[in-house]
């Protein structure tokens, strides 16, 4: 059943949760009622007659599919027409709202757990949804609780877990985590993550990372390459700020620890937003805002500068010939915080890796850009490679 008023779609009388795009596809499959659907139907439908990608629409058809049940080996509910379109082979109770309509509920749930990694540190995880394991590698600013309800981060969890086992953590300092930062640096980031593998009996497994995930999970990968059978990087580096060369459009050190130290935190405040603004330019106020409270929920003013020298001193990049895992690297063109010369450094110094470059500027990757679904495609595509 579908129920366009209230967006509302349900499968065995149980609601599950569409983005937008996926929601106006399959609507627009309904309206058909059987008949064809061709790609310029959906363009001017679901995309308002925007220009997109074959990749971006195969992105979305997927996900439909997904979400009625069906796939694309079988196409049993939604077929495709080779060079024409798309097809609804089923019948679907489409529906106005009324005050008996149940409201939307989660489908799904995290199970957040602790363990114990290197100097005492308690590192807390979460296990959610179903499928192959992958793990993802906390980063400097994460909350198992409020990432979960995230406008930020939310949409790559329901992503990433919609087709896999997902395993994220909070790294110590942050979150849920210790926030004691007591030996804190890239041997005991990947100490952290080989802890949460270790308590969910993970003996080998692929790694989604982002920005400073990114050497994190190169020198877990170097130290345990048994352990590793992918690894997708997306917005990365080999060398921090404070270790390399400024490229072009490069932001220095000082200016982050200057917004940080003035603003941290308060989202009235002018320097968090010019922060916030860097990592993702094209955000909506919402977006923003709730990236803004995740601040002082998640690290405080004085972890959060200590964590930015830390990080900003990573350096893998005599590691990187050894890497020996299967690799995507993932890079915004414009990206403000790590420029897109770390990303090409990356994908031509690990062997075999593959290299893929969004037309973006945002460091935090956002649903609502064109770029989301090429991106999310691409670690389809690898993951079930």
């Amino acid at each position: 059943m579908i129920d366009p008023d209230k967006h509302l779609f349900l499968r065995d009388e149980l609601s599950i949760h569409l983005e937008p795009q996926v929601f106006d596809l399959i609507l627009a499959l309904v309206e058909k009622m059987g008949r064809l659907a061709t790609k310029d139907d959906l363009v001017e439908i679901v995309w308002h007659g925007l220009s997109v990608s074959d990749a971006t629409i195969s992105a979305r058809i997927n996900a439909a599919r997904k979400a009625v049940g069906d796939t694309g080996r079988a196409q049993a509910i939604i077929k495709t027409v080779h060079g024409r379109g798309f097809q609804l082979n089923v019948e679907v109770k489409k529906t106005e709202a009324t005050a008996q309509t149940p409201e939307p509920i989660r489908s799904d749930t995290q199970n957040i757990q602790f363990t114990r990694s290197s100097h005492g540190a308690r590192i807390a995880f979460s296990k959610s949804g179903d499928g192959p394991p992958l793990v993802r590698v906390a980063h400097w600013l994460s909350h198992l609780e409020l990432d979960w309800h995230s406008l930020v981060w939310r949409p790559l969890i329901e992503t990433l877990d919609s087709r896999n086992t997902l395993y994220r953590y909070d790294q110590r300092g942050t979150g849920l985590s210790s926030r004691e930062l007591e030996g804190a640096d890239l041997d005991a980031f990947a100490d952290d993550l080989r802890a949460v593998a270790d308590a969910n009996n993970l003996d080998s497994f692929p790694i989604f990372a982002a920005s400073q995930a990114v050497p994190v999970a190169i020198r877990f990968a170097q130290r345990y390459p048994e352990r590793v059978t992918g690894l997708v990087l997306y917005g990365g580096y080999a060398k921090g700020r404070a270790v390399r060369e400024a490229a072009q459009g490069d932001i220095d050190e000082e200016t982050i620890l200057g917004l940080i130290r003035a603003g941290w935190g308060k989202a009235d405040s002018p320097f968090v937003n010019a922060f916030s603004t860097l990592f993702m330019p094209d955000a909506t106020p919402a977006q923003l805002a709730s990236f803004v409270k995740m601040q002082t929920e998640t690290v405080s003013p004085e972890n959060a500068a200590l964590l930015r020298k830390i990080i900003d001193r990573f350096d893998v990049s005599e590691s990187l010939k050894s890497v020996r895992t299967p690799t995507l690297v993932i890079h915004a063109i414009s990206d403000a915080v790590q420029p897109v010369e770390q990303g090409r450094i990356l994908a031509s110094e690990i062997p075999g890796a593959r290299y893929v470059s969004l037309e973006s500027r945002n460091h935090v990757p956002l649903p609502q850009e064109e770029t989301w679904a090429q991106m999310m495609h691409e670690v389809g595509l690898f993951l079930d490679g």
